[in-house]
């Protein structure tokens, strides 16, 4: 997701990671958003998880998925965590990256929010938009909804923005991950439906830039067991995840359970049905122009990585 996520374009370093006293092990910078998708990460900061697999980790909060990318590419940080729908449309200008594995995904995360005034989506005319998983997933809907896209106007803007546009009627519509669509009912719209209603899904990729993967497998390796264990912990225990994401990012705790519900957290390797859906959103990166030659996703993913590099562990 971007995450794809929920603040402004500035990054933030978080409390916790390399700053904490006593830290020990491989320096890494980690890139996530700050909406709640990213709990399994601020849940590893917060109960050490990081230090017990031998790990120095600083956790570095982006705005949107793509700047996260930017600043993986860029060596500002080692690995990032980024929805696949985004990460595809950025491998045409980052050949480089590569998916390690899939940590959450869910087809209730992301919701579709109309404004007060529209009473069916027929009526939508402008459509705010963030580039990656929420302009496919507002693509998606209008298709479901047999609207020509052509007919509507697409603003693009970011997630903490939206909301406002909407209650002002600057636009009419939105598809985003949480908190947002509750922060837009709360300001007069209404939410209408997940994107599971009209059958997409996103999931979450651990990505590294492969100059960086090359020389440092098992420190990758080790993140990818932390975050495995977080992950569990989450589903096990959303409170304690609530609570480690509102002391990272403010959200309040209760927005976090609620969005825990929704999303399945879990480590896997990426599978070939995956690959079926990747292919699909990389078409729809060329289909609509934001690309100009097809992403090769099956290079970027890396099917069995995290199997092979845990085995035996």
């Amino acid at each position: 997701m971007t995450a794809l996520t929920a603040c402004s374009a500035a990054t933030t370093d978080s409390a916790g990671g390399s700053g904490k006293e006593g830290a020990s092990g491989p320096e890494v910078r980690i890139a996530v958003g700050i909406d709640p998708s990213f709990a399994p990460f601020f849940l590893a900061d917060s109960q050490g998880l990081w230090a017990k697999h031998g790990l120095n980790v600083q956790l570095v909060q982006f705005g949107k998925g793509g700047e996260g990318v930017d600043a993986l590419a860029g060596g500002q940080v080692q690995l990032a965590g980024n929805s696949d729908t985004t990460t595809i449309g950025l491998l045409p200008q980052n050949p480089n990256l590569r998916s390690l594995l899939v940590y959450e995904e869910s087809g209730r995360y992301l919701k579709v929010v109309l404004g007060s005034k529209v009473g069916d989506p027929s009526e939508i005319k402008k459509m705010a938009i963030v580039p990656g998983l929420s302009e496919l997933a507002a693509t998606r809907f209008l298709e479901s909804k047999g609207i020509d896209k052509k007919s509507i106007e697409f603003i693009t803007a970011d997630p903490p923005e939206i909301p406002a546009l909407l209650q002002k009627g600057d636009v009419d519509a939105y598809v985003l991950w949480e908190p947002w669509p509750t922060k837009g009912a709360e300001l007069g719209g209404k939410i209408l439906e997940t994107t599971g209603a009209y059958g997409l899904s996103y999931a979450q990729w651990l990505i590294a830039d492969n100059k960086w993967l090359s020389g440092n497998e098992s420190t990758a390796a080790k993140v990818a067991q932390a975050l495995q264990e977080a992950a569990k912990e989450t589903e096990a225990d959303p409170d304690a995840a609530a609570s480690a994401t509102q002391k990272a990012t403010k959200i309040p705790t209760a927005q976090t359970v609620e969005a825990i519900k929704e999303i399945d957290f879990g480590v896997r390797d990426t599978t070939s049905q995956d690959l079926t859906t990747y292919a699909a959103t990389a078409k729809f990166f060329v289909d609509t122009g934001k690309v100009k030659s097809q992403p090769d996703v099956a290079q970027a993913v890396l099917r069995g990585w995290f199997t092979q590099q845990t085995k035996g562990s």
